[in-house]
């Protein structure tokens, strides 16, 4: 985790910098070539600026996540084996069928934005049958707890 702060924190820096460069660039092109619109070019400009901002972040979570925890990770240590990173990664059902229903029905959802709106009607019921659906199949049938 270490690791990964002191990466986003290079990235961070990285966008900031390009950011500045970018700026600097188009003005410079700018003072070269009076058509343009403005002397600055706000949208990449900012887009790179807040890419920055992401990354600092990202990097200010995980430096909190690494003092709170405690402890390192087995990937900050030099001397962890492949074994001490793996972990239960969660509880899935390889049998159940209403992730293909969730992924049917968003398709129906954006299908509905690109052709027409009343598909997405439809297909926001069906992702409320589907989510509900997953979310509670382990209350009925074989797998009931």
């Amino acid at each position: 985790m270490r690791t990964n702060t002191r990466l986003f924190w290079i990235l961070a820096g990285f966008f900031f910098f390009a950011a500045a460069l970018y700026t600097v660039w188009h003005y410079i092109s700018y003072l070269g070539n009076p058509e343009l619109m403005e002397p600055i070019e706000w949208v990449g400009t900012v887009a790179i600026t807040l890419t920055g901002i992401l990354a600092v972040l990202i990097a200010f979570y995980l430096r909190l996540v690494v003092r709170s925890q405690g402890g390192e990770l087995p990937e900050d240590r030099q001397d962890a084996d492949i074994d001490d990173g793996e972990a239960e990664q969660g509880h899935f059902s390889p049998w159940s069928w209403w992730p293909i229903v969730l992924a049917f029905s968003s398709a129906i959802v954006v299908l509905g934005l690109a052709i027409g709106p009343w598909i997405s009607f439809i297909g926001v019921g069906l992702l409320l049958v589907a989510i509900v659906g997953w979310v509670y199949e382990y209350y009925r049938g074989y797998f009931a707890r």
